[in-house]
């Protein structure tokens, strides 16, 4: 029993000692007007953005992110349409993959077809790699001019501009903290940087 209540107290250590290293103004920032109603962590992204694509597909932040939220807390991923020609319908090509909930079937192939063979140069072609991946066709196509989608697209759309997005990756939690990656830890490289910045997640959904 001695030995459990030890190895609980050597958690709380931990815990708060690494939460005691995040600072506001460091690993992240509290923005001065916040976003009413969004998701309680949320990151914006682009499939045009190379910085996007190292995040998601190199370092793995956003699972590592998922890993570390409480139970019942999940992370919503929302797309831009200021990066790319076709930033707008891939946008909407999103909203496609989040009314039919395929996010992690399409988002690798995506990133793959538009920064490795650049294939992405039409919506046909971003239809086809929806296709590819194991949607189908009819259903992509209902859900493409659907009101679900319409209407996550004005959600993306606000959301970006409410909080007056210039650049991704961005991540945000509780619609008030934005992550600052240029504070966390890169010393130590980059699996210290994944981890702090995880962790700035969990603690920021804990502050409220």
């Amino acid at each position: 029993m001695k030995k459990i209540w030890l190895a609980l107290a050597g958690m709380i250590l931990a815990f708060s000692a690494s939460a005691a290293q995040i600072q506001d103004g460091k690993q992240y920032t509290t923005l001065e007007t916040p976003l009413a109603d969004g998701p309680q962590v949320l990151e914006f992204f682009s499939f045009y953005c190379p910085h996007c694509y190292q995040f998601e597909e190199v370092l793995h932040v956003s699972d590592s992110v998922k890993k570390k939220l409480p139970e019942g807390v999940k992370m919503t991923k929302y797309h831009v349409e200021f990066l790319g020609t076709l930033g707008k319908d891939m946008t909407q090509a999103w909203a496609v993959a989040m009314a039919l909930g395929v996010e992690d079937k399409v988002t690798v192939p995506m990133f793959e077809a538009v920064q490795k063979t650049q294939t992405i140069q039409s919506v046909a072609d971003i239809r086809d790699v929806f296709i590819k991946a194991g949607v189908k066709a009819e259903e992509y196509d209902a859900a493409w001019n659907s009101f679900v989608v319409k209407s996550l697209v004005v959600q993306q759309e606000k959301a970006a501009s409410e909080l007056q997005l210039q650049g991704v990756p961005a991540m945000f939690v509780n619609g008030k903290y934005q992550l600052n990656p240029q504070g966390m830890d890169t010393n130590n490289g980059m699996d210290a940087f994944v981890q702090q910045y995880a962790d700035t997640v969990k603690y920021l959904v804990n502050k409220k």
